[in-house]
């Protein structure tokens, strides 16, 4: 499949329109690189971290390649404002953002020439991304893994590409070239894929968190926090659902976030099956395979040019 023509391979100089999801304390230089290196686009999360240590781990990723990568900056992260200015500094070729408006920061990062692609749960704000000069736009669907929206991307993705004239990037449930196919005939431009990748060899995480992901099936994964105003999906371990009957139960969001408080990094890097957050996508259940991450990407675009091919 030739996409020298595609809008998200133009803005962003790559040779899929694939992009690795923003996961925080997942995705790191290595991914990033080996993304970016097997033609898709790579991204580093800020997430909490420091921005120093963010620095560092771009310094490292254009050690490891000469393709465009991009941050990902949470924006109900107290260093977000960091970042932000770190990305300028830094010259990453785009920044993706969650968690949030990104509006107060689009106009310096377009003086920079960084090209902005928010992430979005719904039609509104898809329409004030645009307005406020964003490139592009990810439709997220409820059933990616972290924060998540309430829309489906079935439901979701159709109409936000009818609302806006900047291209869109389907994410949520998209694992393999069926997924990616679906998002295209939907209208989107681009894929954000997140959970398949924990099974990149080039993924750092915790032997116990890739093999609760490879074990999961399509009834694995739970959402809490809903009462936060922030749900999230993850897998559903013992603490996940300690964590969903608290709020059942009548505790306060307040009590919720003391609970969960660092338990995605401990999920990540210590593999703490107890205390641990192992967020993931509904779709972990079709994630079987440990496999470099050039061979995912190409696993994905092979067969969903078999499938574009048979409707075009």
């Amino acid at each position: 499949m030739n996409f020298t023509e595609n809008k998200i391979c133009q803005l962003l100089g790559i040779k899929y329109p694939i992009l690795q999801g923003g996961m925080a304390w997942i995705a790191d230089k290595n991914l990033a690189a080996a993304t970016s290196n097997a033609g898709g686009a790579g991204v580093i999360a800020g997430g909490n971290a420091p921005a120093q240590l963010v620095e560092q781990e771009i310094e490292e990723c254009k050690k490891l390649t000469a393709f465009p990568f991009g941050l990902n900056i949470m924006l109900l992260s107290p260093n977000a404002a960091d970042l932000a200015q770190l990305a300028i500094d830094k010259k990453v070729k785009f920044v993706t953002t969650g968690a949030g408006n990104p509006g107060k920061y689009i106009e310096a990062w377009k003086s920079a020439g960084i090209k902005v692609i928010p992430l979005v749960p719904s039609v509104a704000l898809a329409k004030r991304m645009e307005r406020s000069g964003a490139d592009a736009v990810i439709a997220e669907g409820t059933e990616a893994g972290g924060h998540i929206g309430e829309i489906t991307t079935l439901c979701l993705v159709p109409q936000v590409v009818d609302a806006v004239s900047i291209p869109v990037i389907a994410a949520g449930g998209i694992a393999d070239g069926r997924g990616f196919a679906a998002s295209f005939m939907l209208g989107a431009q681009g894929v954000q894929i997140g959970t398949r990748f924990l099974a990149a060899t080039e993924c750092q995480i915790h032997e116990n968190y890739r093999e609760l992901i490879i074990k999961a099936k399509d009834t694995d994964s739970i959402v809490t926090g809903r009462f936060t105003g922030h749900p999230c999906r993850g897998v559903k371990t013992r603490f996940a659902r300690e964590l969903l009957n608290f709020e059942r139960d009548g505790g306060t969001p307040e009590q919720f976030e003391e609970m969960t408080a660092g338990a995605l990094r401990r999920a990540v890097q210590d593999g703490d099956i107890e205390r641990g957050s192992f967020l993931c996508g509904a779709i972990a259940g079709m994630v079987k395979t440990i496999q470099p991450t050039k061979e995912i990407i190409e696993e994905i675009i092979k067969g969903a040019t078999t499938l574009m091919k048979g409707n075009g």
